[in-house]
């Protein structure tokens, strides 16, 4: 089931997830799309997904290596992988991924403390978990991932896309996930 809308202020797309590895498919789908220099905020409390959504878009990036929360090192960087030629694009290396989690974070300042404000900026892919610990800092573009339990299995997925890039991020992602 999907609901979108878009008004002045952005675009949405509402989704389920069914388990664990269409969740997983749901982040590769996202990732597959991903060129670097996106901001991707996750929301949701434990145990709803977050990380498992992260591994998807990871291996939707082509990073084979084993993701998993950043929670005691707020940051996790990985490497870009070589990415195959598309219709639309030649072979290349992709975009790094930084995964940060803010989950223990006490002052939201910190991230410019710790030089967390250019990645945010920079030529990679950040996702960050917990974003609504520092929610007055996020440049004004991003896509936003609301995920809510809804069963033992079941996941409510909400993007909220910020920004004319991430509306046509987001029409992209609908249009590979939901029609192919």
């Amino acid at each position: 089931m999907t609901k979108n809308t878009q008004d002045e202020n952005g675009c949405t797309l509402d989704s389920l997830s069914h388990g664990l590895e269409q969740t997983q498919r749901l982040g590769m789908r996202l990732g597959e799309l991903l060129q670097g220099g996106e901001l991707i905020l996750l929301e949701g409390q434990l145990g709803t997904g977050k990380t498992t959504f992260t591994q998807g878009l990871a291996r939707g990036l082509d990073i084979t290596t084993n993701v998993n929360s950043p929670t005691f090192t707020l940051l996790k960087e990985y490497p870009g992988q070589p990415r195959p030629a598309r219709a639309d694009l030649p072979a290349r290396i992709g975009p790094a991924l930084y995964h940060f989690d803010l989950y223990r974070l006490d002052d939201p300042a910190e991230i410019f403390d710790l030089g967390f404000e250019d990645y945010f900026y920079g030529n990679g892919v950040c996702i960050v978990e917990w974003a609504d610990r520092a929610d007055l800092y996020w440049p004004a573009d991003h896509l936003r991932i609301r995920l809510k339990m809804l069963s033992e299995t079941k996941r409510g997925l909400l993007f909220i896309a910020h920004g004319a890039r991430y509306c046509e991020l987001l029409r992209q992602f609908q249009k590979i996930t939901y029609v192919t």
